[in-house]
């Protein structure tokens, strides 16, 4: 026979288990940081993109990340969006300003590959 003690805690570990399935369900668990990260992500997948291939620009690089090939690029922005900048040299720095053109989008045009053309 189970004690009225491990019913009461059941129950208690029961309603959280059940407010934490809701939430996650429903969304409103993330945080804020995510919940504008994703706001902006879907407006940007609605806007045409700033840049169009060929266009030469000036970027500054926020970051670097390495390609599925293993090459390292650079991640720039141009007006919010996205320009991944390919045979980018090896002392490049954050803060550094480029001057790429741009080659190709992705497939929803959501970001933009480039080229390093040289330092601005």
């Amino acid at each position: 026979m189970l004690g009225t003690t491990s019913i009461v805690l059941g129950g208690i570990v029961g309603v959280v288990f059940l407010t934490w399935l809701f939430r996650r369900a429903r969304g409103t668990g993330s945080s804020t940081a995510q919940r504008e990260s994703r706001k902006r992500h879907e407006e940007a997948q609605q806007r045409d993109p700033p840049v169009d291939i060929g266009d030469t620009h000036t970027v500054a690089v926020h970051e670097f990340t390495e390609h599925h090939t293993g090459e390292t690029q650079a991640v720039c922005k141009v007006e919010g969006f996205v320009v991944f900048v390919e045979d980018i040299p090896a002392d490049l720095e954050v803060g550094d300003t480029l001057e790429v053109k741009i080659l190709s989008f992705n497939r929803g045009h959501t970001s933009a590959t480039a080229t390093f053309q040289g330092r601005a």
